[in-house]
């Protein structure tokens, strides 16, 4: 996104709350989405991203707050009259149409000519790269081809924003990979709003221009990629969004001189052997290996540290260093630089 580029707002939340009987699904919530951009609900089962939504595809409604569209209100408004679509992880195609037939059918509802609908049609099989798979039916299709297809119905109407509801997690490990890229290139070409819904955080931070980390019905961080996983506002997000080492209390106190809670992404670690001095700009502590888990590029160490304390230690699997002598039982040292420290706040 171009920062010298002022762009309206596709979507904003004001005081939004969701209530389903005594449980408070979205939690006066406020947020807001620019247009063009590919933006992700990123959190777990039950944070709320899920209901947040449908309540802009007009599913559900708010209990209270408000939900604009290109700042016209939403209250009231029947979801086949807002300017959105939505992709579903189970697709929805119909069986029984060819795929062409699945891709125009919303041309067809709206009583577009023939020729045009042929026209977009082919349009998009261009777009999602499946220019001759027109007149099979869904069943001739792979996963992939599948969400593809759903993709290109989704979009041929142009709306103003598509959502997406987890729509890669019925596909393979190496396919959802490979949908990933071409997701966010389809999102380029057409221009787009996506809004992104996963609980995957891999799939967040390689597609979005911006994440919201969701957390029981609030959010507790909205930011690019970077700023989510390089500096995380709260231990849940440090936790959530990859894996870091959160310390707190008296061991924030004994590794850092502050009690202030501090985070610190494992792969900034680095083991040493005992006696190895300390940089001038780092901090170290002592300990010993519990755990060795090899993860092909990577090795993992749990260290418990001298005093109380754990640190997990992701080491590049390069011949050398003392990470290559570090077996279960051995004592280190583990040393990370002052300014790989991220403050964060209390949960």
């Amino acid at each position: 996104m171009d920062a010298e580029t002022p762009r309206s707002i596709a979507i904003r939340f004001s005081g939004v709350t969701k209530q389903f009987g005594t449980v408070r699904a979205v939690d006066d919530l406020s947020l807001e989405i620019v247009d063009g951009e590919f933006f992700s609900m990123l959190g777990p089962s039950g944070s709320g991203k899920t209901t947040c939504l449908r309540m802009i595809a007009g599913f559900e409604q708010p209990t209270a707050g408000s939900i604009t569209l290109h700042d016209k209100e939403m209250a009231g408004v029947p979801p086949y009259e807002r300017d959105v679509n939505t992709v579903f992880q189970d697709y929805a195609l119909f069986p029984h149409m060819t795929v062409e037939d699945n891709i125009g059918y919303g041309l067809m509802i709206r009583k577009a000519p023939k020729a045009e609908r042929h026209k977009r049609v082919q349009e998009m099989l261009e777009l999602v790269r499946l220019p001759d798979v027109g007149k099979r039916k869904p069943s001739q299709l792979s996963g992939g081809q599948r969400q593809r297809i759903a993709l290109a119905r989704a979009l041929i109407n142009h709306p103003a924003v598509l959502l997406l509801d987890e729509p890669l997690g019925a596909l393979d490990l190496k396919l959802r990979q490979q949908m990933q890229v071409e997701l966010k290139t389809i999102q380029r070409e057409v221009g787009i709003t996506f809004i992104f819904v996963t609980h995957d955080q891999e799939e967040a931070l390689t597609m979005s221009d911006r994440i919201a980390v969701f957390n029981a019905g609030r959010i507790e961080q909205v930011g690019t990629p970077n700023e989510i996983y390089e500096n995380p506002a709260t231990p849940f997000v440090a936790t959530f969004v990859g894996t870091s080492n959160v310390y707190a209390g008296e061991v924030a106190l004994r590794l850092s001189g502050s009690e202030q809670p501090f985070a610190i992404r494992p792969e900034k670690l680095r083991l040493a052997l005992p006696d190895d001095p300390t940089p001038p700009d780092s901090r170290s502590a002592p300990g010993i290996v519990h755990d060795v888990v090899y993860l092909g590029m990577n090795t993992r160490f749990l260290i418990d540290l001298d005093g109380g304390g754990e640190a997990i230690v992701i080491a590049q699997n390069i011949e050398h260093g003392a990470a290559v002598s570090a077996v279960r039982g051995s004592r280190v040292r583990v040393i990370w630089k002052q300014d790989s420290e991220r403050r964060v706040q209390h949960d």
